[in-house]
């Protein structure tokens, strides 16, 4: 029963995080004229400050010691926070340049992404249809790098960079809130030193643009810190597969809103992309609820039978679910 309540808490937290960041794009364009590195800066700040008010009204502070005994651990913060960085400020530029269909495109690839690490790193195994779904998804970014004349770049950096990102948070297995209070104090000193000769240069847009600049740029630590955090929480809870499921959420907004309200242009080749990557998403669909319906059926199957008196060990090896299929 433990493990259910943890897999559900897990599942509703990717559905809370991928649908806030499915919204996200229509935030960044608010924070012009500030560029994209200073609003990358000001989301590294603010979210420190968000998470540490955060742990001290929860009075969570015994894991920082632990932390700070954990070389490997501490290491594998600092790799997060540098893979996040890059996914962050790439975004943000990706936004407020015209360029919101193709950033949605790489958190389309990224469940496919995300998968494939499962496999190559993790040891996690494919069912058929995950393996034709990855090549569907390998056969979209050469028919988009054809159409583009080059690979689709910021769609590639993006889903590779939040997937290592997934990856990495899997391994060091904390909490939400308490991963991104460590990742954002790695982020915080170069953040607030770059802030700082901004201001110093006069070309900082914090205390030029008015209270209303200053109140939205301030903001960028809730906006980041809320859906990070609920990230951090199903990350360790649900596998990188179902990961890869929830991931829909974000790019299907994302794309809406850059067709729609953005109106950005959609031509043919890339049109043919998005249907590959579709294609391929909607056969891990099928075969997750395939796969789930199977073993909810193997599991019925075996509360069914009558109990057999004084099995040995190895009959008991052979009646556990591990013939089940992998997620």
């Amino acid at each position: 029963m433990k493990g259910t309540n943890e897999q559900r808490a897990g599942l509703l937290s990717g559905i809370g995080a991928y649908g806030l960041w499915g919204l996200v794009p229509l935030f960044w364009p608010l924070l012009e004229p500030a560029g994209a590195i200073e609003i990358l800066a000001h989301r590294m700040v603010w979210s420190l400050a968000v998470v540490g008010i955060a742990l001290l009204v929860l009075r969570r502070w015994s894991w920082i010691g632990e932390l700070i005994r954990q070389p490997k651990k501490l290491g594998l913060i600092a790799v997060a926070a540098a893979v996040i960085t890059v996914n962050w400020g790439l975004y943000i530029w990706s936004v407020n340049n015209g360029h919101v269909v193709e950033a949605s495109l790489g958190y389309f690839i990224n469940p496919l992404v995300t998968i494939a690490m499962g496999v190559l790193l993790l040891g996690e195994r494919l069912r058929p249809a995950q393996w034709v779904a990855v090549g569907t998804g390998v056969a979209a970014v050469l028919v988009l790098a054809i159409g583009y004349g080059q690979p689709p770049w910021i769609s590639l950096i993006l889903a590779f960079s939040f997937a290592t990102y997934g990856l990495v948070k899997k391994k060091v297995n904390m909490g939400g809130l308490e991963s991104l209070t460590a990742e954002t104090a790695v982020l915080f000193v170069p953040a607030l030193g770059y802030l700082l000769w901004l201001g110093a240069r006069g070309d900082s847009t914090f205390g030029s643009e008015g209270l209303g600049h200053a109140s939205l740029l301030a903001a960028t630590g809730v906006v980041t810190a809320t859906p990070l955090v609920l990230f951090g929480a199903a990350a360790i809870r649900v596998p990188l597969s179902t990961l890869g499921l929830l991931q829909y959420l974000a790019p299907v907004f994302q794309l809406v809103l850059g067709i729609l309200y953005f109106h950005e242009e959609m031509p043919p080749e890339r049109w043919a992309g998005f249907a590959l990557v579709w294609l391929a998403l909607t056969l891990l669909t099928w075969d997750a609820f395939r796969t789930a319906r199977r073993t909810r059926a193997q599991a019925l199957a075996l509360a069914a039978q009558p109990a057999q008196p004084g099995p040995s060990a190895g009959d008991a090896a052979s009646s556990s679910p591990s013939a089940t299929p992998a997620r």
